[in-house]
């Protein structure tokens, strides 16, 4: 019997030595080595101070700037530490009301085939840091009227930040929004 002890004792330290101690430094080594951007959390920084990351959404307001999806993530939204989905079925009335308030407050050029979904549209984290190619397009005249931009520039700017499909077969074409607003920034600077 003490001898079974023992060895379950044994067995235990050395699973949790290599579970909790090799096998994280081991994927924690590989990440800063191979992928150290993404690792580090893809953080955009200008002039030494980080004023974002390619993977998580944040507000945008002014007529100059795209605007990211609706956020569902917190009380004021794009909150990382609530993030999450509202949970709200096809069905739900409150999600319907709150589609219709967007529709209706929607200050873009409307698209031949509608308003994106993606503009009216909480993602299912609310943390998106993307928007569909449409999505950008109907904003653009917004944003070349409000920097001075030529609007063949900034349709251009979307064209160059549009990401494909993954492995050309999964997700839908996107566009980063706060790479796509700091294109616009700078652009607006050396005018």
């Amino acid at each position: 019997m003490v001898e079974h002890i023992k060895i379950s004792l044994r067995i235990t330290v050395a699973l949790l030595v290599i579970t909790c101690g090799f096998y994280p430094a081991l994927v924690w080594a590989i990440g800063q080595v191979a992928f150290r951007h993404q690792a580090d959390g893809s953080l955009i920084r200008q002039n030494g101070k980080v004023v974002g990351s390619e993977l998580i959404g944040q507000n945008f307001a002014g007529s100059r700037y795209f605007h990211p999806r609706p956020s569902a993530a917190g009380n004021d939204g794009y909150d990382g530490t609530a993030s999450g989905g509202t949970n709200l079925g096809p069905t739900s009335k409150k999600l319907l009301d709150t589609i219709n308030g967007l529709v209706t407050k929607y200050p873009d050029t409307k698209p031949a085939g509608g308003i994106p979904a993606d503009a009216v549209t909480a993602s299912a984290s609310g943390l998106d840091p993307h928007i569909s190619p449409e999505n950008a397009m109907s904003q653009s005249a917004r944003v070349a009227n409000a920097t001075g931009l030529p609007l063949a520039q900034v349709e251009s700017m979307i064209h160059a930040r549009t990401e494909g499909r993954f492995l050309g077969i999964y997700g839908e074409p996107r566009v980063n929004v706060l790479l796509l607003n700091l294109d616009i920034e700078d652009a607006t600077t050396k005018k």
